[in-house]
């Protein structure tokens, strides 16, 4: 599939549901006089190289022609000061209740005219690395941050020849136009301390200001285009997809869902000492097709911290840009990266994706499992769900933690366990799309669902070597899940030092508690933004039957009220 960006004269209307008056706001920034054009990646580095402020290192990027860069190429590091991650409270989404689309096209037509005197670069990239699915992006941002366009570029896909020729080749969508974001990182405004972002989803544009972070510009433009996909009959993932392929030819292919810093890109990339042919598509964004299970990756790249990537790291090599890392000069002169957090809390860089020799870009293969990454204390190591209605449900109250990747406001506790459903906090359209869809996955395509907990059970850390054969006793189909203890809808595996307690009262009311939070943040979504994001009424019944399942193991005068 491919979106559009030319029109007849008779299809230029108000009639056309492409445009729309922030849509028209934010393109016609792209061609002023003051806008330059980015031809291709090697223009963008040399832009960044020589941007106030670039560091320019002297550690090489590996193999830079196969990236589209000249063989002299250098990782670069750009510093975002006290801003080094997103920020969702300045996120406003057009469509949502008490969002004025008028209030704030005002706002950007503001800010876009304070550009005017500005030199402005346009970047195109590829969304999407497959003809099945393919969108094209346009970015605009102000001279001064060029390391964010060229970041971008990197991020996702540069319209090479061979990209071209593929979106060419590629079925056109409905009516969906390209995919506009307009950046400036400059802009301040009393009214919004913490800056602002504005999405218009459904017509594939945002204005971006007052964001220094590049983890804004990937994040928006990924979030257009979930947006579009769950329109046109894919199911958005933000999560990892790998797939096996045994002995015996078998092949398997599983999602892992989770947030930033819950293991998700550790269990997608675990090569389990070669005991199967692992592919990798991606371990952050992709699509699953609804109709025939196959999934698209979304970026080549990785956007990675770089806290677990000390000097030295084989991994290193594969670095082409930083962001909010030190630099010091090693023993033998050269400046080189410091990593591991030790300048702020959210160091980060792109790596090519030469870093995966195992990377595909489509699986043709539909998707067997997925997985639910939880990092909710009351839940064992590992959880098979046998309902549909349930296995969709617990998606939709996905229980875990923050990360670092998200700036909070004064007072919030990074620690405290909040629910994401499905792990992406980057939706724009109702959660019951999302629901919907991958209860289609889990009733028509038969997908299994799991829910692994990647922190710890009660106090006790959960090691990623338990994870690991946990995954491994799921594909060589050698998991013996039994019933636990008559739970509705659930399945457990029964691990040595991680078997739940049922006859300990203090853990089957912690118990009982979690599924309380999941079954009052259904019922606030009935009433939260005029009950956009409600889910239909079985979601809630799965977790009402769940609970009373628990009821014959506790005393009822300790039940929290339904």
């Amino acid at each position: 599939m491919s979106t559009r960006n030319q029109w007849n004269t008779s299809e230029i209307t108000s009639s056309n549901t492409v445009f729309s008056r922030m849509r028209t706001t934010i393109e016609s920034a792209f061609w002023g006089n003051n806008v330059h054009n980015i031809e291709n990646l090697k223009q963008a580095y040399q832009l960044a190289k020589n941007s106030p402020g670039t560091v320019v290192t002297d550690m090489p990027v590996y193999e830079p022609e196969k990236i589209g860069l000249d063989k002299d190429s250098k990782v670069l590091l750009i510093n975002d000061g006290d801003v080094s991650a997103r920020c969702a409270q300045a996120r406003r989404i057009l469509g949502s209740p008490g969002i004025s689309e008028d209030e704030y096209s005002a706002v950007v037509r503001e800010a876009i005219y304070q550009t005017r005197t500005k030199k402005l670069y346009h970047a195109q990239a590829c969304i999407g690395l497959d003809k099945d699915f393919m969108i094209k992006a346009h970015l605009l941002i102000p001279e001064g941050h060029e390391n964010i366009a060229y970041n971008w570029l990197l991020n996702f896909q540069e319209f090479n020849e061979e990209y071209i020729r593929m979106y060419e080749e590629s079925k056109a969508i409905g009516n969906e136009g390209d995919i506009y974001v307009f950046s400036d990182p400059d802009w301040k405004n009393e009214n919004y301390p913490v800056g602002l972002t504005i999405f218009d989803p459904n017509h594939k544009c945002a204005a971006l200001l007052g964001m220094r972070y590049f983890g804004e510009h990937k994040k928006g433009t990924l979030t257009l285009a979930w947006g579009c996909a769950n329109r046109n009959g894919f199911a958005s993932c933000h999560a990892g997809q790998k797939r096996y392929t045994l002995k015996d030819g078998r092949n398997f292919v599983a999602g892992v869902f989770g947030l930033s810093g819950s293991g998700k890109s550790t269990l997608t990339h675990a090569k389990h000492d070669g005991k199967y042919e692992v592919m990798v598509l991606h371990d952050d964004a992709f699509v699953i097709s609804v109709e025939d299970g196959s999934s698209v990756a979304l970026e080549p790249s990785y956007f990675d911290k770089t806290q677990d990537y000390p000097a030295g790291c084989d991994d290193n090599k594969y670095l082409i840009t930083a962001q909010n890392c030190g630099v010091t000069i090693d023993d033998k002169g050269n400046k080189t990266l410091v990593t591991e957090d030790i300048r702020n809390g959210n160091g980060r860089a792109i790596k090519s994706k030469l870093w995966t020799t195992n990377r595909l870009d489509k699986f043709e293969n539909p998707v067997n499992a997925i997985f639910w990454i939880m990092k909710d204390e009351t839940l064992p190591p590992v959880l098979k769900l046998t309902d549909n209605i349930l296995a969709a449900t617990m998606g939709a109250t996905l229980a875990t933690k923050r990360s670092s990747a998200e700036r909070l406001l004064q007072g919030v506790d990074p620690d405290a366990l909040v629910i994401e459903p499905y792990a992406n906090p980057f939706r724009t359209y109702p959660l019951s799309d999302d629901y919907l869809k991958f209860k289609e996955l889990f009733e028509k395509r038969a997908v299994e669902c799991y829910i692994i907990n990647t922190g710890s059970f009660m106090g006790k850390k959960i090691p990623k070597e338990i994870t690991l054969g946990i995954l491994e006793d799921i594909v060589d189909n050698k998991a013996n899940f039994v019933s636990w203890n008559e739970i509705f809808g659930m399945q457990i595996q029964e691990l040595a030092g991680f078997i739940p307690n049922l006859s300990d009262k203090k853990y089957l009311e912690a118990l009982n508690n979690r599924i309380q939070d999941r079954i009052n943040f259904i019922k606030n979504k009935e009433i939260e933004l005029c009950g956009r994001d409600a889910l239909p009424k079985e979601a809630l019944e799965a977790l009402v039957k769940m609970k009373e399942s628990i009821y014959s193991h506790i005393d009822l005068k300790h039940v929290v009220n339904i």
